[in-house]
C-alpha cells in the first residue's frame, strides 16, 4: 500500500502556537535545515511540487541518496506513512499557510498576507491547522 502526503484543495493555517505572527524565511545555516529545504523548493517554484514530491525531495538530500537509488528508496519511504506538511516547520514556526490547490500542488503564503487572509474567508477550500509544537 502506498501513503500520500497529498491533499487536494487544502489550506493549512499555521499552527496555534506559532511563535510569530509575521512570516519569517528560515535562517541560513552551514547545513540546511528541514525548513530551509522546504522553503527553498517551495518558494522558487509555486504549485510545481505536490507535497508528496516536497516531503520525498528533502528526505533525499537529507539522507545523500543518490539518483540510482531514489525510485526504490522512494517506494520504501511511501510504503509506511510519513508526516504531512501539517507538520512543517515553515507552518510550525515560520508563519507561513500552505496551500494545495486542485492538483495537489503546493504553495506557501505569509500568515500577515492578503492571500492568507483569502485563503481563509474562502468557503470552497478546506482548512486544518498546523500541528501545534507543544502539547498542551
Amino acid at each position: 500500500m502506498k501513503h500520500t502526503t497529498n491533499y487536494i484543495n487544502t489550506f493549512i493555517e499555521i499552527a496555534d502556537d506559532c511563535p510569530v505572527s509575521h512570516a519569517e524565511a528560515p535562517p541560513e545555516k552551514k547545513i540546511k535545515t528541514l525548513a530551509s529545504l522546504q522553503y527553498e523548493q517551495i518558494i522558487k517554484n509555486p504549485y510545481r511540487y505536490s507535497s508528496d514530491e516536497i516531503v520525498f525531495t528533502c528526505y533525499a538530500i537529507k539522507n545523500d541518496i543518490s539518483a540510482s537509488e531514489k525510485e526504490q528508496e522512494r517506494i520504501r519511504f511511501f510504503s509506511k506513512g510519513q508526516p504531512c506538511l501539517r507538520s512543517s516547520p515553515l507552518a510550525k514556526r515560520y508563519g507561513f499557510g500552505i496551500h494545495h490547490n486542485e492538483e495537489g500542488k503546493v504553495a506557501i503564503f505569509p500568515a500577515d498576507s492578503k492571500e492568507y487572509q483569502k485563503f481563509l474567508s474562502d468557503d470552497t477550500i478546506k482548512k486544518v491547522k498546523a500541528m501545534r509544537s507543544k502539547k498542551i
